[in-house]
């Protein structure tokens, strides 16, 4: 035989074999009937390069020099390394590094089994590539895929040189798989002190939710001393969590804190909270508070909602809470429904809701007045739009309530306001008539003024609305804007009618604004409708980026002129009685940095300003923001405003808020506090007070250190200095 027959010989044979390769790999993977694969699969490969490489054939490999082992998704390099094929041993010595999907381990010798994942490292050091947690140990465990233990070891997130921060444990456990540690016997050092101890402690190093002890919170307020919470976070279900927070007060004594989250299918969410302190030091009483959201999609456009809130007492809030904006709640409400939203044939829409509500109305001390709203029960209301029929819109707003109060009369309410308007627009503009009749019936529980218990009001209301669009292009500096000139007269006519001796269940006089001006009725709710016989002529310029199609600059006038002076009006007049408003507004980025938002209006007729409300901030980059801003209302209020937060020096913030009561010469709500942010930690100090009656002040002082990518220690302020602060952010 030649040793061309060989060769073809060989040629024939791998084309058998390479087939029967594949056919293994998939019968490795899906065996038929519960039976054993007829193949068994290969062993994941192993390389090794090295300046030397010495051994037996399917024994033992020794390298040294540079040595390098891949293995899967692993890099391994060492000065020296042994490799035993049969049982998948290494045995590594001499600056070994350890290189895996989701960390870097480093040390001087290793001992390790590949098919197991099981063996040690010596003076271990590693570095979690999520969350960048890292540090060092007297000796590592490897206790199978994915998971080791360290012997006597730290754990920080501060870069390599920066202990700022760090905890020491007698063991560490890594789970690699759910990304979380589990240490015991820990102490939290920081500044080289240690600061706290705990038996046990487990956290996510990569930031992802799991059930275990959170950070302890602490605070001090004047109402309940010094205030400490100890947080447990259970993580029950991916769409389900719960918090539970024990909390000791100096001056109380020991409330429980219950927190539960959820999401579901159909766009059902919700939140519980429920409150309760068994005895108060003070009150020798129970106390509790409870707050309840729901919202479920039914199906078909349905859609059901809850949301119930109710506290033991009226000084509940005042004296238990940590949260300073809830001490100023005044009415607590208790509501739940239903509605629905679908189409009406191709060019419209209706809707539907029905709920009941009730409120529990908090007198927090003898010298508040608030009178409690009405009560619901029920309410049903519908609303629908019909667009383009005959060149027409139809629409109708209608409802019926059942009002309740303890104090003030009762009675049914059915409202009925249909309307249609005859849109005309163009590539120009657009001119709109509309003509509707609002009809008003009540069943009273008492007769009123004569009347008897059923009455009724019909007022017919008619209005015009018109406005054109010029656009021009312009340049300003470098940048190319679209500059809009939108002129535009609204016209509305509604009769008097006395309604004096309506009840007056939900109306109140609308806030004047640019907008009330260009709507018909100038009273929320159904039972007052103004008389009116007037025009509003506005116009309105915008300044867009040709560019981006960003809004930068909006300018805005508009003067209300009355043919005849409005009779319907509510105790105490919240309104100008003359015939002509102008209000004048500003709004949007006048430069990168510097953004504004401002409007005035006055009294022609008497010549002076009814109210003022101007703000500007300067904003050059994340962590400095300056806000300063002006309020006034004619005998009502006159208000400065102003708030910031700056670099002081280094890494140190300084925060303030000042809102500062001119007419009465007294600051309503103050803040002061600063802030350090450091790379791996974040030191903040803030003091509030809030003038919560004409009586009555709070003070809450929020310390918190945060141990970035493990815990914060105290009571986050964050909250409070984003609603007190616009445009703070937490600077990292």
């Amino acid at each position: 035989m030649n040793m061309r027959f060989f060769q073809n010989l060989y040629i024939l044979a791998l084309l058998l074999i390479l087939p029967l390769t594949g056919l293994a790999n998939e019968l490795s993977v899906k065996p038929e009937n519960g039976q054993k694969p007829l193949i068994k699969p290969q062993k994941k490969p192993v390389q090794i390069e090295a300046d030397r490489i010495t051994g037996y054939y399917k024994q033992e490999i020794e390298a040294t020099g540079d040595a390098v082992l891949h293995h899967e998704d692993n890099v391994l390099t060492a000065d020296r390394m042994k490799y035993y094929q049969q049982t998948e041993d290494t045995e590594v010595e001499g600056n070994v590094r350890l290189e895996r999907p989701k960390d870097t381990l480093k040390g001087a010798q290793l001992q390790l089994n590949l098919k197991t994942e099981e063996g040690y490292l010596t003076e271990p050091r590693y570095l979690m590539k999520k969350g960048k947690g890292r540090g060092a140990g007297d000796m590592l465990l490897f206790e199978g895929k994915d998971s080791y233990r360290l012997k006597e070891t730290h754990y920080t997130t501060c870069p390599e040189g920066d202990n700022g921060w760090h905890i020491r444990a007698k063991e560490l456990e890594i789970d690699n798989k759910k990304e979380v540690g589990t240490a015991r016997h820990v102490s939290v050092v920081f500044k080289d002190t240690p600061i706290l101890y705990s038996p046990w402690i487990d956290f996510s190093y990569s930031g992802k939710r799991k059930s275990g002890m959170l950070a302890p919170v602490a605070g001090y307020n004047v109402r309940t001393g010094f205030d400490i919470a100890l947080p447990f976070y259970l993580n029950i279900a991916p769409n389900i969590d719960a918090t539970i927070a024990p909390r000791i007060m100096t001056e109380r004594g020991f409330l429980l804190s219950n927190e539960v989250r959820y999401i579901g299918h159909k766009n059902m969410n919700g939140h519980l909270q429920f409150d309760i302190l068994p005895q108060d030091i003070q009150t020798n009483q129970t106390r509790w508070g409870v707050l309840f959201t729901h919202t479920q999609s039914i199906g078909k456009g349905w859609q059901g909602f809850l949301n119930y809130n109710q506290v033991s007492d009226d000084r509940y809030f005042r004296e238990l809470t940590p949260n300073l904006a809830q001490t100023s709640l005044a009415n607590l409400s208790q509501q739940g429904g239903v509605s629905y939203n679908g189409r009406l044939g191709a060019n419209g829409t209706v809707s539907f809701t029905g709920f009941v509500q009730r409120f529990q109305t908090i007198q927090q001390d003898r010298f508040d007045q608030f009178v409690s709203p009405y009560e619901r029960l029920p309410h049903f209301s519908m609303n629908a739009i019909k667009r383009d029929v005959g060149k027409m819109d139809f629409e109708l707003n209608s409802s019926w309530t059942n009002f309740y109060h303890p104090t003030l009369v009762d009675g049914k309410r059915f409202v009925f306001y249909p309307s249609v308007s005859a849109p005309l627009r163009n590539e120009y503009g657009y001119i709109t008539p509309k003509v509707g009749l609002h009809y008003t019936q009540y069943s009273l529980a008492t007769p009123v003024e004569n009347k008897g218990e059923n009455i009724d009001r019909a007022i017919p209301i008619f209005s015009v609305d018109s406005g054109i669009a010029f656009d021009r292009k312009l340049q300003l500096g470098d940048r190319n804007f679209v500059q809009t000139l939108e002129p535009r007269i609204f016209y509305t006519y509604v009769p008097y009618r006395n309604q004096n001796y309506l009840p007056n269940f939900d109306s109140a006089v609308n806030d004047f604004s640019f907008a009330q001006m260009l709507t018909e009725n100038r009273f929320s709710g159904s039972d007052r409708i103004n008389d009116a016989n007037r025009v509003t002529v506005a116009l309105t310029s915008r300044f867009v980026e040709q560019d981006t199609g960003i809004e930068r600059l909006r300018l805005a006038v508009g003067q209300q002129v009355n043919f005849t002076d409005p009779r319907i009006s509510l105790l105490p007049p919240q309104v100008t009685s003359g015939k002509s408003d102008f209000i004048a507004a500003i709004s949007g980025r006048l430069t990168q940095h510097i953004s504004t938002d401002s409007n005035i209006q006055m009294d022609e007729s008497k010549f002076w300003i009814e109210k003022v409300r101007t703000g500007i901030s300067y904003q050059p980059e994340p962590g400095k923001v300056l806000n300063l801003g002006y309020r006034f209302t004619r005998n009502v209020l006159e208000q400065m405003d102003s708030s910031f937060q700056w670099p002081i020096a280094g890494n140190w913030h300084g925060i303030a808020r000042a809102n500062y009561s001119l007419k009465d010469d007294k600051i309503l709500a103050g803040l002061a506090g600063f802030e350090y942010n450091a790379c791996c930690w974040a030191l903040r100090f803030v003091v509030q007070r809030l003038t919560t009656t004409t009586q009555t002040t709070t003070t809450a002082v929020f310390v918190q250190l945060e141990l970035k990518g493990l815990m914060g220690i105290g009571n986050n302020p964050l909250q409070v200095l984003q609603q007190s602060i616009p445009g703070y952010t937490s600077v990292h």
